[in-house]
């Protein structure tokens, strides 16, 4: 890929999060990186940053435009191409603190320097050729990993298991191009090629995508957590299962219904499975105008909702609006907990199975934290069941573009054979095998449009 004039700007960017802690860090890289930032270093001994070392560090002081000392720093030094972004690279290590690292980045702002965009320092890796954009979408994926199975999974892909995979099959579709090309333009010498020699590669190839294809739902899981709404009537325990889960009080609970009126969300660790949990205001008439829009929300995101865990108070008499709203757990995964065994039991579980079918139920007291572990069994198995084995360390695809591009190679591959079956001239059967090397191209990068690239990065954290 072409790197666009851009790149020849030097940029500059805060690199860790703003706020008090032991060290933050200013990113600069460009071709002017070290002669600027050397403009403004001063170190005890005099030191040049232009005649350091390569990966070398030296100590010293960030100067104002008057000669002030704005903060004591450690900085780093690295040259083009040894560096994240095969350019010239200085990272300053300043004193942590919204004023010390501000100060620093608008002092070098001053010199000319451009501040960096979202995610541009990954970009330039990737445009200089360090990375391939799955590789490089891999880095916010290890920033942003909520769980040890998506940390192992973004380090998997960073290192290039999937480019290398993907360069694979493209590389031999590549290879089929080139030997129905020669037989096109050197029909005496080469000849065309066999059609079921052809079939056979595309099924070959076809065989490993699919394989890759079938884990992309289990790969988003890892990557993106489950959406997951507690759902039920006021006062049945929808906080304290939050807080169960969460093993902490995290949700106020009160014998008072309605004390939930907002939306409440944490992430929880379930066997490995990140599950971004909503516990939501109870469902029920009420003529109280902010608990309504919380009452609105609930049913928003129980309808959006990936999991829906419906409560219900099991020490008493199943609720008609218990029957109306199960009903609308048809269709959906979903769980149903049976709430307070502790205060006895009112509702039995076939109660709720003749009302939703093929749905689980799980008893629990979330007071006394009896039916956990049933519970966390119950919600990984029904949000993983049907999908691949999660617990190994096989390849996975983790993002939706990724699982579109594979899907649209497997649509070009199936009809390069039927091409090839009707037996139609292979000249046709080459446009739709290019399209499929075209679709695979779309995940490392090698075939996708600016305009795309630019979108995925402009999602990436200032200063990666």
């Amino acid at each position: 890929m072409q790197v666009e004039n851009w790149v020849e700007d030097t940029i500059a960017a805060i690199a860790t999060p703003i706020g008090e802690g032991g060290i933050g860090i200013v990113r600069v890289s460009g071709s002017e990186a070290i002669s600027t930032i050397d403009k403004i270093f001063r170190s005890p001994k005099g030191r040049s940053l232009e005649e350091a070392r390569n990966w070398s560090l030296s100590y010293g002081w960030i100067l104002s435009d008057s000669g002030e000392k704005l903060d004591e720093v450690v900085v780093s030094v690295m040259r083009a191409p040894h560096s994240y972004t095969r350019e010239d690279v200085v990272e300053i290590n300043c004193h942590s603190g919204l004023i010390p690292l501000q100060n620093v980045l608008k002092r070098i702002l001053g010199l000319g320097i451009r501040l960096a965009d979202p995610g541009e320092f990954t970009k330039r890796a990737f445009l200089h050729g360090r990375l391939d954009l799955s590789q490089a979408e891999a880095v916010m994926d290890l920033i942003r990993a909520k769980t040890d199975k998506g940390h192992r999974l973004a380090l998997r892909q960073l290192e290039g298991d999937l480019s290398k995979s993907i360069k694979e099959m493209r590389d031999e579709l590549i290879g089929l191009l080139a030997a129905i090309e020669a037989g096109i333009d050197f029909p005496e010498e080469v000849g065309d090629m066999d059609a079921d020699e052809l079939i056979s590669a595309c099924q070959g190839i076809e065989d490993r995508l699919e394989r890759l294809f079938a884990t992309a739902d289990s790969g988003k899981i890892i990557r993106e957590g489950v959406d997951t709404a507690i759902i039920g009537r006021p006062n049945v325990g929808k906080s304290s299962l939050l807080n169960m889960l969460l093993r902490e009080n995290r949700a106020i609970v009160t014998e008072i219904p309605g004390t939930t009126r907002d939306v409440i969300e944490e992430i929880v660790n379930i066997d490995g499975f990140p599950f971004v949990i909503r516990d939501t205001a109870g469902i029920r008439h009420t003529e109280d105008v902010i608990e309504k829009i919380g009452v609105e929300r609930a049913m928003s995101l129980m309808d959006g909702a990936d999991l829906v865990i419906y409560v219900i108070d099991g020490s008493t008499p199943i609720h008609g609006d218990d029957v109306e709203l199960l009903k609308q757990l048809t269709g959906r995964t979903a769980v149903i907990v049976l709430n307070k065994a502790d205060l006895g039991i009112a509702v039995s579980k076939e109660e709720c199975t003749k009302l939703v079918p093929d749905t689980p139920v799980v008893r629990i007291s979330a007071t006394e934290k009896t039916g956990l572990e049933s519970l966390e069994e119950i919600i990984v198995e029904r949000v993983t069941g049907g999908l691949v084995d999660l617990s190994g360390e096989s390849l996975m695809v983790t993002r939706t573009r990724h699982k579109q591009a594979l899907k649209d190679a497997l649509e070009n591959l199936t009809a390069a054979k039927q091409t090839c079956l009707n037996g139609l001239p292979v000249d046709l059967v080459a446009i739709d095998i290019r399209g499929a090397a075209e679709n695979l191209g779309e995940i490392t990068g090698d075939t996708l449009q600016a305009d795309v690239i630019d979108r995925i990065f402009a999602d990436f954290c200032l200063g990666k």
